[in-house]
């Protein structure tokens, strides 16, 4: 399969001579195995010793779990470098890579699909020992170079005319109906897409909800994860969702926090002046990757309604993959823009449209603009570019440069 390289792997490969260890969580089927795999590679062309290893073989977890000494003589004792992939499936990984890390020189990636494990089982021992590197599906620059390598450049700069819009445009159609999981992205056909994601579903709640969180109510789960893809974008209605999954309250809030923990949905609070106020209000929520979200509702199809909460949606997992976590805005009488940023200690407004055709605020925005006065703010659409006043019109596809590059 072609390597597409990834966002991070500079930020990482700034750790790889540091002794502490380098983890890379996420959800299934990112890249985390072939994104260490990569850097391994590099590395023992360079005369390092690699050993790796997976957690899906149930001998050698068995193991590190019961003789970490043998382990470490098997696996440790020689190596320049220890790959420990699937980490997850240990139940005690956290204080076994303690005394791994505390008595051995060797350097140790791991890499795990839950965060609830490493961060729950991992961290509670490791604080000082590990640097923890999410990654995500692809954004859209790295779909871009599994698609048309030619238009990542013309897409990084930014300054570029409606015929590249346009082009960038079909390429992200193909984007927000199937996602950026790496499999889904490189696939040939709309058919083998689908069957990737399907499996990708199933596969997320046979292991990492039945095998690695133990739960038995997957199909309360399922009715949970169907239910918040039809609301993306829009702010959560506990009781509704406590009536379609049967879950009372507090199941309801532990599930949703599972749903985070395994990089499936992210819930984003509002924004206030206020941080108290702004914790004990209902959040939006939003799907990591738009292939799971509509593999979900088992819904391709390009002719749609919910477009403007899949462009949303879009918007939303740009921004976090690039490190940008925005809010959103919400008055008592019912006014609200999509995101709020806050960035150099300035507010920056994000509104989101299917289709414009002129540079025209709404109400909500303009009594945000009132309120907060920021210095910049952003309208996007499809293809529609204007300006009014402190207000950018711009694309889907040109904001999160535009913000990068502020």
């Amino acid at each position: 399969m072609v390597y597409i390289k990834r966002d991070i792997e500079e930020e990482i490969s700034k750790y790889f001579k540091a002794k502490e260890i380098i983890a890379v969580i996420g959800a299934r089927q990112c890249g985390k195995t072939t994104l260490v795999n990569n850097f391994l590679n590099l590395l023992g062309k360079k005369g390092k010793k690699i050993n790796r290893i997976s957690f899906d073989d149930v001998k050698l977890l068995q193991l590190f779990e019961g003789d970490i000494d043998s382990f470490a003589d098997l696996h440790l004792k020689g190596y320049d470098i220890l790959f420990i992939d699937e980490v997850q499936y240990s139940k005690d990984s956290g204080k076994k890579l303690k005394y791994l890390y505390d008595n051995f020189d060797t350097k140790i990636f791991i890499s795990g699909s839950s965060a609830a494990e490493l961060s729950i089982q991992s961290l509670k021992y490791l604080t000082g020992r590990i640097f923890i590197f999410p990654l995500s599906p692809f954004s859209f620059k790295e779909f871009l170079k599994a698609r048309n390598q030619k238009l990542v450049p013309l897409y990084e700069n930014g300054n570029y005319g409606k015929e590249i819009v346009s082009e960038l445009n079909k390429h992200l159609r193909e984007f927000i109906l199937y996602g950026g999981y790496p499999r889904v992205a490189l696939a040939k056909t709309t058919d083998e897409k689908k069957k990737i994601l399907e499996s990708i579903y199933n596969t997320y709640l046979l292991k990492e909800i039945r095998e690695i969180l133990d739960l038995s109510e997957d199909y309360r789960l399922v009715k949970l994860m169907k239910a918040l893809s039809l609301q993306i974008g829009n702010i959560i209605n506990y009781n509704e969702l406590s009536t379609i999954t049967s879950f009372s309250y507090n199941d309801l809030m532990k599930y949703l926090n599972i749903l985070e923990k395994t990089f499936i949905c992210n819930l984003v609070k509002p924004y206030y002046t206020n941080k108290r106020t702004e914790m004990v209000k209902s959040p939006k929520i939003y799907f990591y990757d738009l292939g799971f979200r509509n593999i979900c509702i088992d819904n391709f199809s390009s002719e749609r309604a919910d477009f403007g909460n899949i462009y949303e949606n879009f918007i939303y997992t740009e921004l976090i993959k690039h490190n940008i976590f925005p809010n959103y805005w919400r008055t008592k009488s019912g006014a609200e823009v999509d995101f709020i940023i806050e960035k150099n200690n300035k507010l920056i407004p994000v509104e989101v449209k299917s289709l414009l055709k002129e540079a025209k605020l709404t109400r909500s925005f303009s009594s945000f603009l009132k309120k907060y006065s920021p210095k910049k703010g952003y309208v996007v659409s499809l293809d529609f570019e204007g300006k009014r006043g402190i207000v950018a019109f711009l694309p889907l596809v040109k904001l999160v440069n535009a913000i990068e590059r502020k």
